[in-house]
């Protein structure tokens, strides 16, 4: 089904004066946002955009000091404005209508095409409207992280460094999970053992090569490691049946088990972790 679009003129640039439309005028699905009043067309997201996204997603919403994240919300500080960052964390209320207010933080992901004019427009919006910090991934050319926050300037943070977010997310983000999928899946998976109360996945081994001692090297490790797995798997929420329950409990390889936990860290359904 062909997504449905509002009437309302493209605009190329953003004139000073106060533009006539409103939030109310648009509706989930709109491929606009509103700045000061003047629509902003969004274009479709490509593939490499889309793919980034999803690995960020994954980073911003796995960490535990994490409570909202939300991909291409709608925020509504003001009558004249909407705009909807590619991520945002903050609070998001689980109700219809547009979000009365601005994200903490906003993820924005940029490649080839990109207006810069228009994305100018927006960070100067969020901002002023009160969102704390912006990171600006750049997919085309060098990969690297713009980073913005209110009073400022600019700075530029490269793959092999990290991003740091105090107050909205407990963790570092490395640039890269941001948008490879292999390294949000290790921020992923430490960020979710972190909510059970473990440092890391090495902190994980080592609490069932301790627990061994105590009760046989082997058993103890595999208790352990089912344990967890099942902590992981309630944490994300993911459903499980009589089989693969059963499958977990009389499991005696501790390869198996560490693979289904590193699985669980990032699936979405139980198939994903029991192929």
């Amino acid at each position: 089904m062909a997504k449905r679009r509002a009437k309302i003129p493209q605009m190329k640039s953003l004139p000073d004066s106060h533009g006539p439309f409103r939030a109310e005028h648009l509706h989930s699905g709109d491929p606009y946002e509103l700045s000061n009043g003047h629509a902003v067309y969004c274009s479709p997201t490509g593939g490499r955009g889309s793919k980034a996204e999803g690995a960020g997603y994954k980073v911003l919403s796995t960490d535990p000091a994490s409570k909202d994240v939300g991909i291409d919300t709608g925020f509504s500080p003001s009558p004249g404005m909407l705009r909807a960052p590619d991520l945002s964390s903050g609070r998001i209320p689980d109700e219809p209508g547009w979000v009365q207010g601005v994200p903490r933080l906003a993820v924005e992901y940029a490649d080839t095409g990109q207006d810069e004019d228009q994305l100018t427009a927006k960070i100067a919006d969020l901002l002023a409207a009160g969102t704390e910090l912006i990171w600006v991934v750049r997919l085309h050319g060098p990969r690297r992280v713009e980073v913005y926050r209110p009073g400022e300037r600019m700075r530029i943070v490269n793959p092999g460094e990290t991003l740091a977010a105090p107050g909205i997310l407990d963790n570092a983000v490395p640039v890269e999970a941001l948008y490879d999928p292999d390294a949000a899946n290790d921020v992923a998976l430490r960020n979710l053992l972190q909510r059970q109360g473990y440092a890391d996945l090495e902190a994980v081994l080592a609490k069932g090569r301790a627990e061994g001692k105590a009760e046989g090297e082997s058993e103890g490790e595999l208790r352990a490691l089912r344990d967890d797995l099942m902590a992981v798997l309630e944490a994300r929420k993911i459903e499980i049946d009589d089989r693969q329950r059963t499958a977990i409990a009389a499991c005696a390889d501790t390869t198996v088990l560490r693979r289904w936990l590193v699985a669980a860290a990032t699936a979405s359904a139980a198939r994903d972790v029991f192929p």
